[in-house]
């Protein structure tokens, strides 16, 4: 694509940028005179009508919008297979390399930002347009510190009634708000708790939620509450963290009720007497839509009968008496003589329980105190294994008395190793032997799988291939090695690796064999030879020549049947293998030309003495032609043939023995 005119009008200059879906390039209006972006959508998605549909999605809806937040849609077109965006050229960086560069930032810079991506988001809901994808890398600040949301690619009207294909969910997952992720209805809210999210990488440096894949990212923005802003950046104001708090409630109906009523709080949030505000509360202190662990009801479960009601003062015992049968009276009667009959306990049997109990205290303290004892564990330093291989991270952790907490979790780094830890917790820190620590570990870049290149131009490998992150101007990374053939120059003959192989775009090195077209050779002399000689000298370089290219022309300088030139490939001229040639050929003087002939008469200096005559002649045929030499001893006559132009002459020279003795022009004649 660089240096393609796209649409006759825009010159692609340089690739900015790109995604899954599209590449960004850098490009030159030439009709109006200024640097415009241009998005393209990938080859591989020409042919796929949803692709293009949601590339078209994202020119409309941009395009909907006039505000100084958003990034302007100039044009939008298709060029044969190439479909492509014109829009505004922002000189600066996107949001995700300034946090990269030097998170976290400063509250005010920070709430400066995240003011105006919440006017455009008001201006964009303001016109039916959710965004749905708000997150760092489509964020784009200048170098005047303007902010322009982006990419609306998956933007779509507010009334559309999911944001599902597939089974897969549009956007990034880091940034999902929990209706998005379980694939429901997405609103305006949903725009604002990403923005939440966004603010909280701005001031923390780290996103609120990782994990080993996509899909528990989700789940956890499903269940899990994040750690709080304050905790890992205590610099951060209350009052901001209250819009953090608010902005990415799990429940929508406790989140901001528009992006005009939030933009309203980050105006006031660093007001002096909001700084310190208290810390938000909310209807409830976990989500609506957490996940919740509930009793279970047994099928049998009845209750109990209430107790009957009773007096407050209790019956007289008379009356009591009076109230039992006689059998009860007698029962009691029978039990009263019975515990009077009873003989008291002995002393022996008393020293015995009394033994015994102080047996059952004394273990029972001696119990306690070794619980307590277990409970006293011993505090250990947690030793710092960030930077080391996962196994001897596992050692050293275990040789101090702490444990592994299982499963360990492993996300891709680009720029970290595969099998090193990227990140732990409790480090640098006194534990309880026998502690868990959660470690991070690395699986090295997301490996890419490599396309088929084969029969393809060099350019497209390139440009795929830079997308992904591959520096194709390093030679040692990207090597091309050149070999004649019979495809066309610049096709890719082979590839190292082979299509389909996994690669890291950081840690690779490709090997394109390309054509650099059919092998070449000096092209033979043709001009002078006779047509069979020019025949057999181009059969012999296994060049090709049909009859119908050989051309006849008449020429008063060469001869007929002689070879005049050779086209398209003179005399030298680089040429390869099965080319096809052409030649011209004298088909003799024109038809107006005119033979005549002088009838030249000389005689010897001295008679009988031998002389010798040379005849020199100028006519059409050139200057100075040589008609020959003779030797005499009489007076002769030599016929000498010219050829005249219609508007020239013909003038023959005689020498004599060496010396020049006269000329005859036209018909003239004299005699010697």
């Amino acid at each position: 694509m660089i240096g393609h005119d796209l649409g006759g009008r825009y010159e692609i200059l340089t690739r900015i940028g790109g995604g899954g879906m599209a590449l960004v390039y850098k490009a030159h209006d030439v009709l109006l005179n200024r640097n415009v972006a241009v998005k393209v959508l990938r080859q591989q998605f020409v042919h796929d009508e949803e692709f293009i549909r949601r590339f078209r999605r994202e020119a409309q809806s941009a395009a909907s919008l006039s505000h100084p937040n958003v990034v302007s849609i100039y044009d939008v077109g298709q060029e044969d297979d190439t479909h492509y965006i014109v829009m505004e050229y922002i000189e600066g960086h996107n949001l995700n390399e300034i946090i990269q560069e030097r998170a976290p930032l400063q509250t005010d810079e920070a709430v400066r930002i995240a003011v105006q991506i919440c006017d455009a988001l008001d201006h964009a809901h303001q016109n039916h347009i959710i965004h749905r994808d708000i997150k760092p890398h489509n964020i784009l600040i200048g170098k005047n510190g303007r902010v322009k949301v982006t990419d609306f690619g998956i933007a779509r009207a507010a009334t559309a009634s999911t944001i599902t294909q597939t089974g897969s969910v549009i956007g990034s997952v880091h940034y999902f708000s929990p209706e998005h992720a379980k694939g429901v209805n997405t609103g305006e809210k949903s725009d604002l708790y990403s923005l939440g999210i966004v603010i909280y990488q701005m001031l923390t440096g780290k996103l609120p939620f990782l994990g080993e894949s996509p899909i528990s990212v989700a789940l956890k923005h499903l269940q899990e509450d994040f750690e709080s802003p304050r905790v890992v950046n205590p610099h951060i104001p209350q009052s901001v963290e209250n819009i953090i708090l608010k902005s990415t409630r799990k429940n929508q109906s406790e989140r901001y009720n528009s992006a005009h009523e939030m933009l309203q709080d980050l105006d006031s949030c660093l007001k002096p007497e909001r700084l310190n505000e208290p810390k938000a509360t909310f209807v409830s202190d976990s989500d609506m839509d957490e996940t919740r662990v509930m009793p279970a009801i047994r099928g049998d479960f009845r209750p109990s009968p209430p107790p009957p009601p009773q007096s407050m003062t209790p019956p007289p015992v008379e009356k009591l008496e009076r109230d039992r049968s006689p059998g009860q009276q007698n029962d009691s009667k029978r039990k009263e003589e019975t515990a009077a009959t009873k003989k008291p306990m002995s002393g022996k049997r008393t020293a015995s329980i009394i033994v015994i109990t102080l047996v059952v205290l004394a273990l029972i303290v001696w119990g306690f105190s070794a619980v307590l004892k277990k409970l006293d564990v011993e505090e250990v330093k947690v030793p710092y294994v960030v930077g080391k291989q996962l196994k001897e991270a596992r050692e050293e952790l275990e040789a101090a008395g702490l444990s592994v907490e299982d499963p360990v979790t492993e996300e891709f780094k680009a720029d970290i190793p595969a099998g090193k830890v990227y990140e732990q917790t409790k480090a640098n820190m006194l534990v309880k032997q026998g502690s868990f620590i959660h470690l991070s570990v690395s699986k090295g870049a997301e490996l890419e799988k490599l396309s088929e290149y084969k029969g393809q131009k060099l350019q497209v490998a390139k440009d795929e291939l830079s997308a992904l992150g591959v520096d194709v101007e390093d030679r040692s990374v990207f090597k091309v090695e050149e070999l004649y053939s019979d495809q066309d120059a610049g096709t890719i003959i082979n590839q190292t690796p082979a299509a389909g192989t996994e690669f890291n775009p950081k840690d690779v090195q490709f090997t394109f064999m390309v054509s650099k077209g059919r092998e070449t050779f000096p092209m033979p002399n043709l001009v002078g030879k006779t047509v069979a000689e020019a025949k057999d000298e181009i059969r012999a370089y296994e060049l090709v020549l049909n009859n119908d290219d050989i051309l006849y022309e008449p020429s008063y300088d060469v001869k007929k049947g002689i070879v005049i030139d050779s086209d398209p490939y003179k005399y030298k001229d680089p040429v390869s293998k099965g080319k096809k040639i052409s030649i011209r050929v004298s088909s003799g003087p024109p038809a107006d030309a005119k033979e005549h002939q002088f009838n030249i008469t000389i005689s010897p200096t001295l008679a009988g003495k031998t002389s010798e005559i040379r005849i020199v002649y100028s006519d059409a045929l050139g200057e100075t032609v040589e008609w020959g030499k003779r030797q005499i001893q009489e007076t002769q006559t030599f016929p000498v043939k010219v050829l005249l132009r219609p508007d020239g002459e013909a003038t023959v020279f005689v020498y004599r023995d060496g010396q020049y003795v006269d000329k005859k022009t036209d018909h003239l004649c004299r005699n010697y």
